[in-house]
């Protein structure tokens, strides 16, 4: 099927390469996360020698950055390859785990997946110019800043050249490295998801933040534009869009566990992953797959990838093909506050909440009136509800759970899922304006 004209036919977005048939098609997108290949993955050798699959079909988008939109996707240099080790090997780790669990769920139905990511990419990037210029914060925001950076580096760019040509005159070695260009808003929906639109598919997965996490609090926003932007552009109404939460880091700084579970503060991560939930809350057809135990403290890229893909793929099981499976861990329902406690109550706890480890449960604070936040122990009570308290607060007001760049939790619903980060109360945080 390699180098032949993608068609897409029929109502179940099935497309046919020659004689191979794509039944159903997902997008997989993001930054490193998305892209890191299975080869880098945790212990791939065994996962990669078992790839051959005739009925997983797997397609790359090259990269490429573009100021203008692009359509004309070179077709000799791109087609629709079965999965096997040789294409396997350097395709995304999380789209390969998502798309074999898929596979192994729908029972001989064709699974096509269509990567196109990058690393460190900000949301941004991914979305149409037009759409990011009609907004005036976005305009002032990213488009003038992203603009402002390019000239800049145009800049740099130049002078590299002339301190280079000056070397090279005089005979001089010269071993400084070309300025790296900065992202400008747009040009990776110019210059590859253009592309793919309005390509026919079933969804779309996405693990990206990292690079907004420092705008959190925009994030809110702008990923739920992004992923309106996306189904507008599809034309194919409110599609599946299924997003991985950012994974426990903590910033290189190379801790211990115990310190940093004692660590008691804001976090931009934190706020990047409310913005998530929030997103997925507030759009149809949008989830998160929480990943709290699937971290690496000291690494942005930890190897272990198949669990992520197999989470994205119990959403899609659940919600779009209608597997009776949980989709994904506890999710806080409410909150009750009484005079020395706060009872949280949960949804999605399949047969009841557990502790991971099956120890005391961590990663939960406590805040009174003064908004001074402390330790706070808690236990579960029953099928669905965990009790919180703090000896250093009479009067809880507010909770909070896993608010830290590397979360450490162990809440789980009976299937093993672990409950998101979250936080009652609604008072500022870091990344919101003033």
């Amino acid at each position: 099927a390699a180098g032949a004209v993608l068609r897409a036919v029929g109502p179940e977005n099935s497309v046919e390469i020659q004689d191979v048939v794509v039944g159903e098609v997902w997008v997989c997108s993001g930054q490193s996360n998305m892209e890191w290949p299975m080869t880098r993955s945790e212990r791939p050798d065994g996962d990669i020698a078992a790839s051959a699959n005739s009925n997983l079909r797997l397609f790359t988008v090259t990269k490429r950055r573009s100021s203008e939109i692009k359509t004309d996707l070179d077709y000799a240099r791109h087609g629709w390859v079965l999965a096997a080790p040789e294409t396997v090997r350097s395709f995304s780790a999380v789209g390969y785990y998502f798309g074999r669990d898929l596979v192994s769920s729908l029972k001989g139905v064709p699974v096509g997946l269509i990567h196109t990511s990058w690393g460190g990419s900000p949301a941004e990037v991914w979305m149409r110019l037009g759409v990011l210029e009609e907004d005036l914060e976005y305009r002032t925001q990213i488009v003038a800043k992203s603009d402002e950076n390019r000239a800049k580096w145009e800049a740099a760019v130049a002078a590299w050249e002339r301190r280079k040509a000056d070397a090279a005159a005089k005979g001089e070695a010269f071993s400084e490295g070309r300025p790296g260009q900065p992202w400008q808003a747009g040009e990776l929906y110019a210059g590859m998801l253009a592309n793919i639109i309005p390509y026919g598919i079933r969804g779309a997965i996405w693990y990206q933040g990292e690079s907004n996490a420092g705008r959190a609090w925009e994030y809110r926003r702008l990923f739920a534009d992004m992923i309106r932007n996306w189904r507008q552009d599809w034309g194919q109404g409110r599609f599946p869009f299924y997003a991985v939460q950012l994974a426990p880091w903590d910033k290189n700084r190379k801790r211990d566990l115990s310190v940093i579970a004692a660590e008691i503060g804001d976090s931009d991560w934190a706020q990047l992953r409310e913005a998530q939930n929030h997103v997925a809350v507030t759009l149809p057809n949008v989830d998160i797959a929480v990943i709290t135990d699937l971290g690496d403290k000291d690494d942005i890229h930890p190897a272990r990838k198949g669990p992520v893909g197999e989470r994205l793929s119990r959403l899609a099981r659940a919600q779009v093909y209608g597997e009776k499976v949980l989709a994904h861990g506890p999710v806080l329902r409410a909150a009750e506050f009484e005079d020395e406690f706060v009872r949280l109550k949960f949804k999605d706890v399949g047969t009841g909440l557990r502790s991971a480890d099956g120890g005391a449960l961590t990663g939960f604070i406590v805040a009174g009136e003064d908004r001074k936040w402390h330790p706070a122990t808690a236990q579960i009570d029953g099928l669905n509800t965990v009790q919180v308290r703090s000896d250093a607060v009479g009067r809880p007001v507010a909770v909070r759970y896993g608010w830290n760049d590397h979360p450490v939790v162990n809440l789980t619903n009976s299937d093993g899922l672990p409950a998101s980060p979250f936080r009652t109360d609604l008072w500022p945080v870091s990344t919101q304006k003033k």
